[in-house]
């Protein structure tokens, strides 16, 4: 059973679809969860994949089937006695090899029919991976490169050698005519001796350049390899493709795209034409990530389209432990992601779902709306803790951005400051807090100011300190069938080392890269034990990258344990994310006298 009814009368049914990209979960999809759980916690023959981690999905929906089974939203449904309100429940992926196991939504498009057309090319694909690979391991091309490369040092010494005694003959004859007398014979002889030698090193180069047979082999080798990698390459594109274009995913209004229509559409709106032939970031967005339509989202929108349900309310929640780069918590509720699901949910949903509350309640004829109000009252929360004639040193509520988003009307530190201090040059803001972080900033009201204070962050001379409130303990995997981690103590004090990198397809999403990263450091230390349930610690980041301490807290390479309220790489509720930058200490741009401000935590 694909539709799962509820027994309830419609009054707890939510008005109108939820923004799958920002929500917090309906009360029906908390309890269509649970139901899901109890199903997973029932396939045992499931529980070690996905105990490994794995996303599943609920669309809370309403029946409206008619006649031609086809969606008309609004339209009692033909059947009164069939039920009226349901859910339905999708993974993303596959489990066991499968998209289509019972009590879960099918694929879009299942292409792992064994005789299909994906799996005959992939099969290809795979044959000509078995051809490298054979090569690769080739035993005699092995000894061949070690034997090659030993040849070309060796060619380099006897070159390197005689231009060494090219060298030591040049000498002897500038000390012969620096003692002068030559006669001419002499000077004739030096003159042909010299001619003599750089033909000669002409010749062993020469001689030397010429490939052996053993060479020529090798090369034949490596291009061979060369043309199987380009041949799987222009395979596995093709092949790609055509995979996006049997997506063909429906919208509200019956209509379809495959996803390279909707991701071409897509990058298109934020990009020009001339700045995708340019920018390579906006290249990228052209074209689908892998795996695009797999997740659960889609997978729950096309079913209830192509089956007559009216999408209502939409909540994911991720099983099992956290991917090693990634940090997802165990039966947390998450977001559609930005890279694979954004621009496909753009096209599936209408456009009044993804309205932000600044535009739906901002005031009309002048008039301020709710919206601007909390402009003004977080405006008026910004204090001012030290001031001269070059910067200030502000204190930032929580809720407040540094800098305007890509809506320059957004509140901001910045757009205050250069309300405050209109003649002031430069960027204005040296550094930058979080949306969510509370706490100190400078801000630069010269130019001079700003490019000093710049240099002492690259050069990392100023010290800063946080609070943070995280779980007393780390989380372990306890909770998840098929685990059984106990509870660790986190150490006193410590120093966490774990490199970030943007989450591409996830941003402003981090990511812990141990290769491709960039170094992140930060000490910590225990303050206090509160409720025992949860632990007030100070951070002393030594490196400044995006979300930082917030990854390092909650990373299971960190200490595993996430900072209250932390949204992105939480798995508590709060009011606010309990991270607050109390105490900032540097030297002042024009005395050099060391300045340290401090301001408590509201929490």
């Amino acid at each position: 059973m694909i539709f799962h009814p509820f027994h309830h009368t419609s009054e707890n049914v939510p008005a109108r679809m939820n923004n799958p990209l920002d929500y917090e979960p309906h009360p029906l999809c908390i309890q269509a969860c649970r139901e899901v759980q109890e199903m997973l916690a029932r396939r045992k023959d499931w529980q070690e994949e996905i105990a490994r981690g794995k996303m599943f999905g609920v669309l809370i929906v309403e029946n409206v089937k008619t006649d031609t089974d086809v969606p008309k939203w609004g339209n009692p449904a033909a059947d009164s006695e069939a039920p009226k309100w349901g859910y339905l429940a999708a993974y993303s992926g596959q489990i066991g090899g499968r998209s289509d196991w019972e009590d879960f939504v099918p694929a879009v498009f299942d292409y792992l029919q064994p005789d299909g057309y994906f799996k005959n090319h992939e099969a290809e694909i795979s044959r000509i991976n078995q051809s490298i690979s054979h090569l690769e391991k080739d035993e005699r091309m092995k000894k061949a490169r070690t034997l090659i490369r030993q040849l070309q040092e060796e060619r380099k010494r006897t070159i390197a050698a005689y231009q060494e005694k090219m060298k030591e003959a040049k000498a002897k004859r500038d000390s012969r005519r620096e003692a002068g007398n030559l006669s001419e014979a002499e000077e004739a002889e030096m003159i042909r001796e010299s001619q003599f030698m750089k033909a000669e090193l002409r010749r062993l180069k020469k001689s030397l350049s010429e490939k052996t047979a053993l060479e020529t082999e090798f090369e034949d080798y490596q291009e061979n390899i060369l043309r199987l990698k380009q041949l799987r390459k222009q395979l596995s594109d093709a092949l790609q493709q055509w995979l996006f274009s049997q997506f063909r995913m429906l919208n509200q209004e019956g209509e379809s795209k495959d996803l390279l229509e909707i991701f071409r559409d897509e990058a298109l709106k934020e990009y020009p034409q001339a700045a995708i032939a340019t920018s390579r970031i906006a290249a990228l967005k052209m074209v689908p990530p892998a795996g695009s339509g797999e997740c659960c989202e889609p997978k729950l929108l096309q079913y209830a389209y192509q089956h007559g349900y009216k999408p209502l309310q939409m909540a994911m929640v991720w099983w099992g432990e956290s991917p090693k780069e990634e940090i997802r918590h165990h039966l947390q509720f998450y977001p559609a992601c930005n890279g694979k699901c954004k621009p496909i949910l753009h096209w599936m949903l209408p456009p009044s779902v993804f309205e932000s509350p600044a535009s739906a309640e901002n005031g009309i004829g002048g008039q301020k709306g709710p919206f601007l109000k909390q402009v003004e009252m977080l405006y008026e929360q910004v204090e001012t803790l030290y001031e001269d004639c070059e910067l200030t040193v502000i204190h930032k509520p929580a809720g407040l951005l540094s800098v305007p988003g890509k809506d320059a009307a957004q509140p901001s530190v910045y757009a205050l400051m250069r309300r405050k201090y209109p003649e002031a040059t430069g960027p204005l803001i040296v550094h930058r807090l979080d949306m969510a972080t509370s706490g100190l900033m400078i801000i630069a009201k010269t130019e001079f100011a700003y490019h000093r204070l710049q240099k002492e962050f690259l050069n990392h001379r100023v010290q800063k300190k946080y609070i943070a409130i995280i779980s007393e303990k780390e989380i372990s995997g306890k909770d998840i069938p098929g685990k059984d981690i106990s509870e660790k103590e986190i150490p006193e004090k410590g120093i966490i080392s774990l490199p970030l990198l943007p989450d591409y397809l996830n941003r402003p999403r981090q990511t812990v890269n141990h290769e491709q990263g960039k170094e992140a450091i930060t000490e910590y230390e225990i303050l206090e034990r509160i409720d025992g349930s949860h632990l007030r610690i100070a951070l002393y980041p030594k490196t400044g990258r995006t979300h930082q301490l917030r990854v390092h807290c909650a990373h299971q390479e960190g200490l595993n344990a996430p900072i209250l309220g932390d949204s992105l790489y939480g798995n508590e509720k709060a009011a606010r994310l309990y991270l607050h930058a109390e105490e900032i200490t540097f030297e002042h741009p024009l005395t050099g006298k060391k300045i340290t401000i401090k301001r408590k935590a509201d929490f």
